[in-house]
């Protein structure tokens, strides 16, 4: 039998092999076959398949790019390189292969429909990409400018402000980053006390209020609580974490004509902020995207219509 017989007939081996899905067998017998005519970019380009099958990718795409320097205008290797880019999640590069694919075989439909699947796996990966980004990097802060204002305005100097703001900002970061990692945040007061003043053996800086929504009067008589809690506490602010989910009392979004809730759709939670000088309510919807919970950006409402808590300090029209 001759060298050029044998080669063939390992070949066509490999190829009976690789049929019946029994790819470590076909890529031993493609490597006896190049070993006997290395220059042969079939064998590397059937090899590259079975390694690919076999997730051995690096070694795949080696053979990809012998396949490409043994025969640079023949498409089969630009299509192994591009599926084994796709198996690299490497989509970007990827796509490069296969269009060059397309430059050399332009009536081909199935690159053609890698090429359409890969650019959208590459859309999503980039995606994907930024959703965890903005799940990793909660920055409240560049969501308040209009709270900012209102608080220099209302306080003055920055310096009477300033901390109350920072104190906003984290407790909402905090809730945030919780509803990330568990679909949820518990329901929260957090109060702002005075390091100088406040007896913290006594007083804790959260109250959970997880039962205060459970009827008129577990709302009631907790809302009552609160409010002496800020005033013994010598607390300056305080702020309320709630979950949508579990406010059944009070539909406060319920009877408001135009202004009535529009979030009825949406999970979330509230936060909202009392302080003498000035209140703040934010509803921070949340959704699903790329198989990750995401919350998006908070939404001011109007306290007036739907505060989830009345007035918890006596009202100060400025900071004298």
């Amino acid at each position: 039998m001759t060298a050029e017989a044998e080669e063939m007939s390992l070949k066509d081996k490999g190829n009976e092999f690789f049929k019946a899905g029994n790819y470590l067998k076909a890529a031993a017998l493609y490597t006896q076959a190049i070993k006997q005519d290395p220059s042969n970019p079939t064998l590397f380009s059937n090899r590259a398949a079975a390694f690919l099958h076999l997730v051995k990718l690096n070694k795949a795409l080696a053979d990809a790019e012998t396949t490409i320097s043994l025969n640079p205008q023949w498409e089969k290797g630009y299509f192994r390189k591009g599926c084994i880019l796709e198996a690299m999640e490497q989509y970007d590069d990827a796509l490069s292969a296969f269009q060059t694919s397309l430059q050399y075989n332009p009536q081909s439909a199935e690159v053609s429909r890698k090429i359409k699947r890969v650019s959208q796996l590459a859309k999503d990966k980039k995606r994907a990409q930024e959703v965890e980004n903005i799940r990793s990097n909660v920055d409240m802060v560049q969501h308040l400018d209009e709270f900012k204002s209102e608080m220099s305005e209302k306080y003055g100097a920055e310096e009477c402000w300033k901390h109350v703001f920072s104190f906003v900002v984290e407790t909402m970061e905090t809730a945030v980053k919780s509803w990330h990692e568990t679909s949820k945040v518990d329901a929260k007061v957090y109060f702002l006390l005075d390091k100088e003043k406040t007896d913290t053996e006594k007083y804790a800086p959260i109250v959970n209020v997880d039962k205060a929504f459970e009827s008129p009067h577990t709302h009631g008589s907790c809302f009552q609580f609160l409010r002496q809690y800020a005033d013994d506490s010598f607390s300056s602010a305080a702020c309320l974490v709630a979950p949508k989910s579990i406010i059944s009392y009070p539909q406060v979004w319920r009877g408001q004509g135009l202004r009535k809730w529009r979030h009825s759709q949406q999970d979330g939670f509230f936060v909202q902020f009392e302080s003498p000088l000035l209140r703040k309510l934010w509803f921070i919807p949340s959704s699903n995207e790329k198989g990750k919970t995401l919350c998006r950006d908070p939404e001011v409402l109007d306290i007036s219509a739907h505060e989830v808590f009345p007035r918890l300090f006596k009202e100060k029209l400025s900071n004298s």
